[in-house]
C-alpha cells in the first residue's frame, strides 16, 4: 500500500518526538547521577598528627679523600710518577689495616699543558702609535696525570695516623675525615619508630580532650632529617712531618632524625 506524502509527514513528527523525548531523559539521568559518577561527596572528618623521632650515635667509619697530581714533558712519564707515590700510599694504607676493597679510585685522568710561544721570525711592522706582537700559538709543553682516591677507615681511632702518613708521601688535596655511621638502616628505623609513637601519643591525648574515637589512619608520610657528617680539618703534607705525633680527632656524634605524619578518621 503506497503511504500518502501526509501520512509520511505525521510518521517524521511522530519519531522525532519520540527520539526528542529520548534524549531528553538520557540527560536528565546524566545529570542527576552525575555527582556520583566523578566524585564521592561525602567529607570525611580526619585529623592529622605530626611526630618527631631522633637517635644519636657514635660514627664507626671515616672517609678520607686525596689526590695525586704530576707533571712530566710526556704522558707515560707523568703517569709513571704518579704510579709511584700510589704504590707509597698503598703500602702506607694497608699497613695501618685499611683494607683493599675500602680503597677506592674515583678518576684518574691526564691532560696536556699549554705554553703561548711567539714566532721571533716574524716581525710585525710597528707605527708611531702601536707595535702588535708577533704572532704565535699554543704549544704542548708537557703533561700533567691525576688521580683521585677514596678511602673508607674503619678503625676511626687510627685515622690521624693514617693521614699524618700519606702526607709525608707527596699526595696532594688530602682532606677528611668525613666520620660517619657505616649501616644506618638500623638507625633509621629506630627513629621512625620513636616518631611514629610520639605522633600516635598526641592523638590519644587529643582524641580524649575532644570527645572522639580514632578511626583507620587514611594517610602516612615520612621526612628525615640527616645532618651532614662533622669533618676535621685536612691535614696537609707541607703541615705534617713523619716524627710528629698522630693527630686525635674527635668523632663527635651523629644524629639521625625522622619526622611522620599520620593522618586518622574521627568518629
Amino acid at each position: 500500500m503506497e503511504i500518502s506524502q501526509e501520512q509520511k509527514i505525521k510518521l517524521y513528527r511522530g519519531l522525532r518526538i519520540v527520539l526528542i523525548a529520548f534524549l531528553i531523559a538520557v540527560a536528565f539521568n546524566f545529570l542527576t547521577d552525575f555527582p556520583n559518577r566523578g566524585y564521592d561527596n561525602k567529607q570525611e572528618n580526619t585529623i592529622t598528627f605530626s611526630g618527631h623521632g631522633e637517635v644519636n650515635a657514635v660514627p664507626d667509619i671515616a672517609n678520607i679523600y686525596f689526590n695525586i697530581s704530576k707533571e712530566a714533558k710526556t704522558v707515560k712519564e707523568a703517569q709513571a710518577l704518579v704510579a709511584e707515590i700510589e704504590k707509597k700510599s698503598l703500602e702506607s694504607l694497608k699497613t695501618n689495616g685499611v683494607l683493599e676493597k675500602d680503597i677506592k679510585t674515583v678518576n684518574a685522568s691526564f691532560s696536556p699543558k699549554y705554553e703561548y710561544r711567539y714566532n721571533t721570525k716574524v716581525m710585525m711592522p710597528c707605527t708611531e702609535y702601536n707595535c702588535p706582537p708577533n704572532p704565535g700559538n699554543n704549544v704542548i709543553v708537557g703533561y700533567t696525570a691525576s688521580e683521585s682516591v677514596t678511602v673508607k677507615v674503619r678503625n676511626t681511632d687510627d685515622v690521624g695516623k693514617i693521614m699524618q702518613g700519606l702526607g709525608t708521601l707527596g699526595v696532594s688535596d688530602l682532606s677528611g675525615p668525613n666520620f660517619s655511621i657505616d649501616n644506618e638502616d638500623g638507625l633509621k628505623a629506630e627513629a621512625r619508630k620513636k616518631a611514629i609513637d610520639d605522633a600516635k601519643a598526641k592523638a590519644i591525648v587529643l582524641a580524649k580532650d575532644l570527645g572522639v574515637r580514632l578511626g583507620k589512619i587514611t594517610s602516612f608520610s615520612e621526612s628525615g632529617n640527616y645532618p651532614m657528617p662533622m669533618y676535621a680539618k685536612g691535614m696537609m703534607a707541607d703541615s705534617v712531618s713523619s716524627e710528629s705525633a698522630p693527630a686525635s680527632l674527635p668523632k663527635g656524634e651523629n644524629t639521625i632524625t625522622s619526622d611522620v605524619s599520620i593522618t586518622y578518621e574521627i568518629r
